[in-house]
């Protein structure tokens, strides 16, 4: 089990909830639902507390080291890849206000599924500092670095990151295929599992349906710029497109997706400008799954979905998500905050974001890479064309 990958994990935590409540419903056993449900109120307390912690531990620096190198490149890059993200939330929000209402029209209401089962006692782990008030204080964090020339406070934060990541690493990611199993028993114990998972298997669809789309439509762009041919170049990216689907990480996929870069006739300073610092700020593809997976589970939950709400959300998350934590789901890790603060989520909804995202994150993180090797090749012709200094 320890060498399984956690998509494998998740799956297998899926089918063994599946089997669990089915069975349990059938004998009429309430116990074994109590005693998951039991340790997923704990987990989720826990995973409240850390929170505000992941956003300082993550958002701080991110600001601090972009503010570092401002530069007339990195500004342009950094507003190119700020811009592409807000644009792929805003296609998302209007795709699924058109399209998830007839999907998802008539399925089970999440809130009807938690009150199937007791727990046996919770534990409330109250958070140190509000949601709003992390970000706030990570905003600050975060300027005030980049704008003072001592290292320390800097030193700190990272010491801080690490140990956040840490926390994330060895007890959070390896107990959610527990929490998930928990979930969905409690969904297959109050009979209502089929509609939910069917309800999910639409909302994928429609997700890497626009993921795909979105990388065509900016190489349509980038292409037009560059006045390339956009399929030989959509081509020349395949491999990091399929190595990042394997590695499920941008970071990880970067020598591949400089070399895949290079093929695109991009110089390699560009690209190992680019490339690094796209893995980092340009996360369109996590944006799509976020944006159409928390309006699914609003409107599952019978909460009232408007582009008021949701475009804070998603100008937030392209901020936020700078400096996710470098490990499968961390683009959802860093937007637990803004879905509870912002969105209102609960401890249910935020497990289910986490489920629907790391279900779905190798084809969000090939997004990703592909779209900085769009960038790449729009910052090749803009620096070639002298329009950068």
């Amino acid at each position: 089990m320890k060498k399984l990958g956690l998509l494998p994990k998740l799956l297998i935590g899926i089918i063994v909830g599946l089997i669990l409540g089915s069975f349990c419903l059938k004998v009429g056993l309430g116990w074994p639902i109590s005693l998951l449900k039991t340790f997923n109120g704990i987990f989720g307390s826990l995973l409240s507390y850390i929170i505000p912690f992941i956003i300082i531990a993550f958002v701080a620096p991110g600001i601090a080291e972009l503010g570092k190198g401002a530069s007339k490149l990195l500004g342009l890059a950094t507003s190119i890849a700020y811009l592409s993200t807000i644009i792929a939330g805003t296609l998302a929000f209007i795709l699924g206000k058109a399209l998830l209402p007839v999907l998802l029209n008539g399925n089970t209401d999440l809130n009807t599924i938690d009150n199937t089962v007791k727990a046996f006692f919770n534990i409330d782990i109250p958070p140190m500092m509000g949601v709003m008030t992390a970000l706030v204080t990570a905003f600050m964090i975060g300027l005030g670095m980049a704008n003072i020339q001592g290292k320390s406070l800097y030193n700190v934060i990272k010491d801080f990151q690490n140990i956040v990541q840490q926390v994330i690493k060895v007890v959070i990611i390896p107990l959610l295929p527990i929490h998930i199993a928990g979930i969905i028993a409690n969904m297959s114990y109050a009979g209502k599992v089929a509609s939910i998972m069917s309800s999910f298997g639409k909302v994928f669809v429609l997700i890497i349906g626009l993921q795909t789309t979105y990388v065509i439509i900016q190489y349509l762009i980038a292409c037009q710029i560059a006045k390339r041919n956009p399929i030989t170049s959509i081509k020349n990216m395949l491999p990091a497109y399929f190595t990042a689907i394997g590695t499920q990480s941008s970071a990880a996929t970067i020598p591949v997706t400089v070399r895949s870069v290079l093929s695109n006739d991009v110089e390699e300073d560009i690209a190992d400008f680019v490339v690094p610092l796209g893995a980092t700020i340009h996360l369109a593809g996590d944006t799509i799954t976020l944006t159409l997976a928390s309006m699914a589970v609003m409107m599952l939950s019978g909460q009232a979905v408007s582009f008021a709400a949701m475009f804070p959300f998603i100008l937030m998350l392209g901020v936020t998500m700078v400096a996710a934590p470098g490990i499968p789901g961390g683009g959802v890790m860093a937007s637990l905050g803004l879905l509870e603060g912002m969105l209102g989520f609960g401890g249910m909804q935020k497990s289910l974001m986490i489920a629907l995202h790391l279900a779905q994150d190798s084809f969000g993180t090939a997004s990703n890479v592909m779209g900085d090797g769009a960038i790449a090749i729009i910052m090749n012709s803009l620096s070639r064309s002298k329009k950068l200094s």
